[in-house]
């Protein structure tokens, strides 16, 4: 079936879809998140990956500061393209109902969890957060709510020993992508219905604020293990040592003893600080204003280490 297409998305997830997408079928504009200041002086310009991959698709593309008001310009733009679907993926923004109801076949959004677990805008973190031995994606088609509209198809996968935020994003866009192009023409041709989300197990995952990387050693500690890998790689996870920001980018559990809760010392050659129940042994980190290293490595130059 031919139907015109409009994207929405912005971050890496979203690529895959797109590649896809405009392989299979007719992509007729991409709306993602303005070009945003990076950088330490913030004085360099960054386009969103999905902008990057459009340019070079040749597909146009707007980028509206919100689709919310005012968004006069952005609201036409949608008009002149007249799309059939427009499919959704980590765009960032919610769609209001005059958008929802544009295309003859709705909104379809690809959301990285299995609905109704995980709504909101962090789902891969709040799942290893939680210590979920699963995950996955669903493709729903939207309605007004936050990740509240019914689903058309649902995949998962295992969240291994060692995933991190960033190894099950990539997962998740693989998995998003292929699963929306099986999907499709089952639901273009009317085979496939919406079924509503159950009302039990509903959780939610809000947008995540660098605070959130901190490590309360109060915590037990899997708990501060799961909050390094699921705060990887942003906003990373981080204390305060000597007076400056200390990531972890990569941490594991002992049974070993401090003398009490936050207290320093070494298990095997690498750093560790006590938790309310174990040690959290670092065996990657990042110094302030350095690369990430190895916990031994940053052993070697951090002499007071052990002191309290």
């Amino acid at each position: 079936m031919s139907i015109k297409i409009v994207f929405m998305g912005s971050p890496d997830f979203s690529l895959q879809s797109l590649r896809l997408l405009a392989h299979n079928h007719t992509i007729v504009g991409v709306v993602t998140q303005p070009d945003r200041a990076s950088g330490r002086g913030r004085e360099i310009m960054k386009a969103p990956p999905v902008k990057t991959l459009a340019l070079e698709l040749n597909i146009p593309i707007i980028q509206p500061e919100k689709l919310s008001e005012p968004r006069e310009a952005a609201m036409q733009k949608l008009q002149e393209w007249n799309p059939d679907l427009i499919v959704v993926a980590a765009f960032g923004q919610i769609l209001k109902k005059d958008v929802l109801d544009l295309p003859k076949y709705g909104c379809i959004n690809i959301h990285a969890s299995l609905l109704p677990r995980w709504r909101g805008a962090a789902p891969i973190n709040a799942a290893i957060l939680a210590g979920d031995e699963t995950t996955g994606v669903t493709i729903m088609k939207m309605d007004v709510g936050l990740d509240t509209g019914p689903m058309l198809a649902m995949k998962n996968i295992r969240i291994r020993r060692d995933d991190t935020a960033g190894s099950v994003f990539q997962a998740l866009s693989k998995l998003g992508a292929n699963l929306l192009i099986e999907t499709l023409p089952d639901y273009l041709s009317g085979k496939l219905t919406p079924t509503p989300q159950p009302d039990e197990g509903t959780t939610y995952a809000p947008m995540l604020k660098k605070q959130d990387g901190l490590l309360d050693f109060t915590r037990s500690a899997i708990e501060l293990e799961r909050r390094v890998r699921a705060m990887n790689p942003w906003p990373g996870a981080w204390f305060e040592w000597n007076g400056n920001v200390l990531k972890v980018a990569r941490a594991s559990v002992s049974g070993e003893k401090g003398s009490s809760i936050g207290s320093r010392f070494t298990v095997e050659g690498r750093p560790a600080i006590m938790s309310a129940d174990g040690a959290l042994i670092l065996d990657e980190v990042q110094p302030a204003g350095k690369k990430i290293m190895p916990g031994k490595s940053f052993l070697s130059g951090a002499r007071d280490w052990e002191s309290s």
